[in-house]
């Protein structure tokens, strides 16, 4: 029987290697950044498990965790918190969504050193609300008028920052137009490759009909960001307005790959042109409004999501609601809400389950209590995996 060790570097095998070193550190950090790396453990995992209760089919982003709900610019310009990472998404059975996100709150409770008593309390509450949620068979969204608590105060403070903060950020000073390199998540590439990526950009901003086009590339770095998606190629691309100098906008490519989910999902999928195709167009169907400039583009046999870049600052920062505990659950609140919206929002699509389906599936319960449990023990799984490859990093 394989390892762990041996299943993490059979997955990880076809990525960037010296990125791939990365990853590994990134995951040793907590048994909460182990999970997120190493989705295709769970799932591999999940369908071995015996009594695993049946559930209708949906579009899932396949890595729903308390990290991949997030803010960010729709194609209207206004801020939203969603869901936020589509590298995973397939057609799937839907309790396979909610095992997921279910584990992390359990492994992440437990890596904040919060009590077993308050993640039962908070998983059971998330449960509740997402089947409340699924009942009503309606779509919700959470932008700044609509949020409320935590995340209101956090998209508001999105809103209100200026985009010149972000700009002096990533360059260390907005009279400065190039990317700091800090080696952590922005490195330099090779000039011969960094020119060819300025070009393609340059030759896509000229045929896009929209608003970009009066944009400049002025630089561009590798990007490092996330912790399951570390090892792919991503490029960031600062760009300057041609006619207003002081408007600038960052966007970024990020390579499409295989979901981790499709070596163990038998439900049929659609035939898609390319991996990035699969994953943004569940990100359309999944989301209230879409970040802007959402779309694939071809660069040296490779296939990419183009889109504007969500810069990783832009999550809630759970360590700082550890000692809250209502806010906390206003948090998990809206993550369930967002959940059960984003699977009725893409209901009745290429094989999903229709809306009155859904509905029919919240109103049951008996699926309730196997799922936690499912998630309670699998938690337990990765903190033992965990410390087999913290054994495995120590010794090497």
């Amino acid at each position: 029987m394989n390892t762990i060790v041996d299943r993490i570097e059979k997955f990880n095998a076809p990525l960037i290697p010296d990125m791939v070193q990365l990853k590994y550190k990134a995951m040793a950090e907590s048994p909460f950044r182990f999970f997120r790396g190493t989705c295709h453990l769970f799932y591999e995992d999940l369908v071995k498990a015996k009594g695993f209760p049946t559930s209708p089919l949906v579009w899932i982003c396949g890595d729903l965790h308390l990290e991949n709900f997030g803010s960010f610019k729709g194609n209207n310009r206004q801020v939203y918190f969603d869901l936020n990472d589509f590298d995973e998404s397939m057609l799937s059975p839907l309790n396979w969504e909610l095992a997921r996100v279910l584990t992390s709150i359990y492994v992440a409770f437990d890596t904040l050193k919060l009590k077993k008593t308050l993640a039962d309390e908070m998983v059971s509450a998330f449960l509740t609300k997402y089947a409340e949620t699924l009942k009503t068979g309606k779509a919700y969204y959470i932008d700044p008028r609509t949020a409320d608590g935590t995340v209101k105060s956090f998209l508001n403070g999105i809103e209100l920052r200026k985009e010149k903060e972000l700009i002096s950020k990533i360059t260390g000073g907005v009279k400065k137009l190039d990317i700091k390199i800090d080696n952590l998540t922005h490195f330099k590439i090779d000039k011969k490759l960094k020119g060819e990526l300025i070009v393609h950009i340059t030759d896509w901003l000229e045929k896009t009909p929209a608003w970009p086009n009066n944009y400049k590339v002025k630089d561009a770095a590798f990007r490092v960001a996330g912790t399951g998606s570390i090892g792919l190629k991503r490029y960031m691309f600062l760009l300057q307005g041609t006619k207003k100098k002081d408007k600038f906008l960052l966007v970024e490519l990020k390579q499409g790959t295989t979901s981790s989910l499709a070596p163990y999902n038998k439900v049929p999928q659609p035939k898609w042109t390319s991996d990035a195709e699969r994953m943004i167009t569940t990100k359309y169907r999944m989301q209230n409004v879409s970040p802007a400039l959402l779309s694939t583009t071809n660069f040296k046999d490779n296939t990419y999501v183009l889109q504007e870049m969500q810069p990783s600052a832009d999550k809630i920062n759970f360590e700082s609601l550890a000692g809250n505990v209502k806010d906390l659950k206003c948090v998990l609140m809206d993550m369930a809400i967002l959940t059960a919206a984003a699977q009725l929002r893409s209901s009745g699509i290429q094989g999903s389950a229709i809306n009155d389906e859904l509905t029919a599936f919240a109103h049951q319960d008996k699926w309730h209590k196997p799922l936690i449990a499912y998630a309670t023990n699998y938690a337990e799984q990765v903190k033992k995996d965990y410390k087999e490859y913290m054994n495995w990093r120590l010794g090497e």
